[in-house]
């Protein structure tokens, strides 16, 4: 049986514009257009934050993998990434035991848990200079009712196994100079550059033989045990799978009723004195709406960002831009009145979600041997590694049953919320 799929075309500045302040330091990939047709075990098309970790993961698995791009790596939805490696979930823990019951949920949070202490572990083992920082988080209540509902999520996630502790006002205060009703305190998070992290494992995949190619994909073919990509130079690549890691430019396939795009906003901070840094330099990010999150960077700037909105014409997110650096900022202040908010960086993006805040991972329906790694939402880097494990071990041919959490077309909660055009927790820079 024979599939076919036309690729649509979508350029960086359709995704991403402003400038942010990432990859100062490091050395970008250097790759070659495509002069002839070949083949490979493995076609990654992208060559972003998750087809860097995709094709780092194949290639250390033994496979012969091409990645490619039609531009310049990670300069997509990556290069607009604020980089917190969270594994808290933009859907908490009640959200997820509501949708799924309380054992699947509690499982799919020790899988996010488990995919930042990979990385960290990865980034670590390969001594990749990225900018990375073990991190506590801060999960802010916006009010008293919110208090509540944090206090019942710590205690859910107590019962899971999942560490934290809940932190009323006045401890919450002393601790951390924040004057917010509750939050919850957590360990073992962490931030980097994304792009320096992005550029480092594809040089990793490279050292193994991955090739690094610039083409446009413009069609699959799926027949047969094969997938045949057509580029737009004319050459053809066949491989035995082909991984689809094109962040949030969609390619011609129907996607699922889960999924919805969004755009958001994010500023970086002239530096500032040590001294004024919160306690730990934890993540900050609130459950309220719109959103807001904070962290800090190795040159002691602040990253801020949220003001999520529905908004995906291009030319109008962009339009928004100084509004919503000006919502930002002044919700930076009130949080934290010691930060200098004067902003040498600004920058927003178009980005996916899903209803139920998890991934995209796994079989393209009614595409044989092509997958798809979309990290979604505010944990997109945790999950883009998620998603490179799960790939691995679906092309070893080993299946767990809880992959089924991930797929494509997996029965999620519905539209309701977005349905009431809520943009939940609007956390896809972070």
């Amino acid at each position: 049986m024979a599939s076919d799929l036309d690729l649509n075309e979508s350029d960086h500045d359709q995704m991403v514009s402003g400038r942010s302040l990432w990859g100062k330091s490091g050395l970008r990939p250097q790759w070659r257009p495509i002069e002839q047709s070949f083949s490979a075990e493995v076609a990654v098309i992208g060559g972003g934050i998750t087809g860097a970790l995709v094709g780092e993961h194949l290639s250390a698995r033994g496979f012969s993998v091409v990645i490619i791009d039609r531009e310049e790596p990670g300069f997509g939805s990556t290069s607009a990434s604020t980089a917190m490696l969270q594994w808290e979930i933009d859907s908490t823990l009640t959200e997820l035991e509501e949708y799924y019951g309380f054992e699947r949920a509690a499982g799919i949070y020790r899988r996010s848990g488990a995919a930042v202490a990979g990385l960290s572990k990865l980034i670590a083992a390969n001594g990749i200079a990225c900018g990375f920082r073990p991190r506590n988080t801060l999960y802010l209540a916006a009010n008293q009712e919110g208090a509540r509902d944090l206090l019942e999520e710590r205690q859910l996630r107590r019962r899971a196994g999942l560490p934290g502790v809940y932190l009323e006002h006045p401890d919450l205060f002393t601790q951390f100079e924040i004057d917010r009703d509750a939050a919850i305190f957590s360990p073992s998070s962490a931030e980097c550059d994304p792009l320096l992290l992005t550029w480092a494992l594809i040089e990793m995949a490279v050292r193994r033989g991955t090739r690094l190619v610039k083409a446009s994909v413009t069609a699959l073919h799926s027949e047969g045990d094969h997938v045949t990509a057509e580029t737009d130079a004319g050459h053809l690549i066949e491989a035995r799978h082909v991984v689809l890691a094109t962040g949030y430019s969609m390619p011609g396939f129907d996607m699922p009723k889960l999924h919805r795009v969004s755009s958001s906003w994010a500023l970086a901070t002239v530096p500032q004195d040590p001294a004024h840094f919160w306690r730990d330099r934890a993540l900050i990010w609130e459950d309220t709406h719109p959103y807001l999150y904070m962290r800090t960077t190795a040159d002691n700037r602040i990253v801020a960002g949220g003001e999520d909105d529905g908004t995906t014409d291009p030319e109008m997110r962009d339009r928004k831009l100084p509004a919503k650096t000006m919502a930002i900022r002044e919700k930076m202040k009130r949080l934290w009145p010691k930060a200098d908010t004067r902003v040498e960086h600004a920058w927003c993006g178009t980005f996916g979600e899903t209803a139920d805040g998890l991934p995209l991972i796994g079989p393209v329906p009614e595409m044989p041997h092509v997958l798809a790694a979309y990290g979604y939402g505010g944990n997109g880097i945790t999950f883009s590694y998620l998603a490179a494990q799960m790939i691995g071990a679906m092309l070893a041919g080993m299946h767990r049953d809880w992959f089924e959490d991930f797929a494509l077309d997996r029965e999620g909660p519905g539209l309701r919320r977005f349905g009431e055009g809520v943009v939940r927790m609007g956390s896809e820079l972070r």
